[in-house]
């Protein structure tokens, strides 16, 4: 599932004797993997990472991730935490696991955590981007990490509507079926649009960012909201789409974008990083 998070779970009991919880931060190119999640018979990320920490354990080993990314969803950095030998040399079981599990994926840190630490329940917000290349035809080398948007959109209509959902709402009109979470509000800190791309040629015109900061995503939440807001700022929706599907109960009905533009970004945890007041006014861009 993309982005979909549980709220306000307990925290993961505490390692046993001589073992310690690390935490990593991972990237990986999300159209190597079948999504993040493990599932029996099929490539996805963590599956990848458990064949290798397990390989090197000589016993099974779980993790935990704090982003059950979709098929085709990238991260740039992805957490996930496990139980290791506390006094195991993390260093060496980096660069164990950047040459088992490259080029796709790669571990960017390994540290030791505080007892209880999960990479999912113990996150505090999450920033996700998702890109839009503003383009007729696909650019070779940026096709797989854009949606490439052949229609013309009022840029400005497309700010105003970013700041319009950002703050405390209902999104349940945005969750995609096949999730059975609940408790379907959520705070968007932050929802604005940045130039250029997260990877690929960085001289391309007509490339955009939709960045989104928030406590917590639902199913598919990011990408069906990428694909209402390009609806409407093309014209094909009026503006007052988007707040009659703020207030359905779900699941969404409209156009969801392609998981290729859909990156986690960062994720978030200790108040030191405590996010900007809730909402924002339209970021002015060129």
């Amino acid at each position: 599932m993309n982005a979909t998070d549980t709220q306000h779970e307990e925290p993961a009991p505490a390692p046993p004797p001589g073992w310690a919880t690390l935490k990593a931060v991972v990237r990986y190119d999300g159209a190597a993997y079948a999504g993040w999640q493990v599932q029996p018979g099929i490539h996805t990320a963590q599956g990848h990472i458990e064949t290798a920490l397990s390989q090197i354990a000589n016993r099974p080993v779980r993790i935990h991730g704090a982003s059950r990314t979709d098929a085709g969803v990238h991260a740039l950095a992805q957490v996930c935490s496990w139980q290791w030998p506390r006094d195991a040399s993390l260093a060496t079981l980096q660069r164990s696991l950047c040459k088992m599990l490259g080029p796709a994926l790669r571990v960017e840190s390994i540290e030791h955590a505080p007892d209880g630490f999960h990479a999912r329940k113990s996150a505090h917000s999450k920033r996700y981007a998702y890109v839009l290349h503003l383009a007729r035809h696909p650019d070779p080398f940026l096709a797989r990490y854009a949606w490439t948007v052949p229609w013309k959109l009022d840029l400005a209509l497309l700010d105003s509507l970013a700041a319009r959902i950002a703050g405390t709402h209902d999104f349940a009109g945005f969750q995609s079926s096949g999730s059975d979470v609940r408790q379907t509000v959520r705070t968007l800190f932050s929802a604005e649009r940045r130039p250029g791309p997260v990877a690929g040629p960085p001289d391309l015109p007509g490339v955009w960012q939709l960045e989104f900061h928030g406590d917590g995503f639902l199913y598919k939440m990011i990408r069906n909201l990428a694909g209402t807001l390009v609806n409407i700022a093309r014209g094909h929706l009026p503006p007052e789409h988007l707040d009659a599907v703020l207030h359905r109960p779900g699941p969404y009905h409209g156009h969801t974008a392609p998981p290729c533009g859909l990156f986690l970004m960062q994720v978030l945890y200790d108040a030191q990083h405590a996010p900007p007041e809730k909402g924002n006014a339209p970021r002015q861009t060129p």
